[in-house]
């Protein structure tokens, strides 16, 4: 039920940045670095974190060494269609590192003690339905400007 409820939530990220042009996903609607692009690749690395790094590494942390501010930043070479593919390549990775744990399978985190597989599903349905909501308001925003 946990990971049909995220691919659900996934599966929204990609409605909303699907058939953008490249100028949209790249257009700042609000003061922060949000874009639709942005989003997008900041989700691609929030699964690379919670998935490969803290459950599949068992590294004890989903710190990335880049800024997080980069990871919102549509970089010249992104296009709608890689930011789409790198997404579902990054949520394909982390079924298959779920799939070789059970929900109860906790790791060490850093600043949050033992969290279980359960904990990061919860996590992850949070935060990709939360940036679901933003791409929401920012898709409405593109459509009738």
């Amino acid at each position: 039920m946990l990971e049909k409820w995220l691919d659900v939530q996934r599966d929204a990220i990609v409605k909303k940045i699907d058939g953008l042009s490249e100028v949209d996903i790249r257009r700042r609607l609000v003061p922060s670095l949000t874009t639709v692009g942005g989003v997008v690749r900041h989700l691609r690395w929030v699964e690379t974190g919670w998935f490969d790094q803290l459950l599949g590494a068992r590294s004890g942390t989903n710190r990335r060494a880049h800024d997080t501010d980069w990871e919102f930043t549509v970089q010249p070479d992104d296009t709608g269609a890689t930011l789409i593919a790198d997404y579902r390549d990054a949520c394909a990775r982390s079924r298959s590192v779920a799939a070789e744990l059970s929900l109860d399978d906790a790791v060490p985190h850093r600043g949050m003690g033992m969290v279980s597989v359960r904990w990061v599903f919860i996590h992850l349905i949070e935060e990709t339905a939360r940036h679901a909501g933003h791409l929401d308001i920012l898709r409405e925003q593109l459509e009738v400007s």
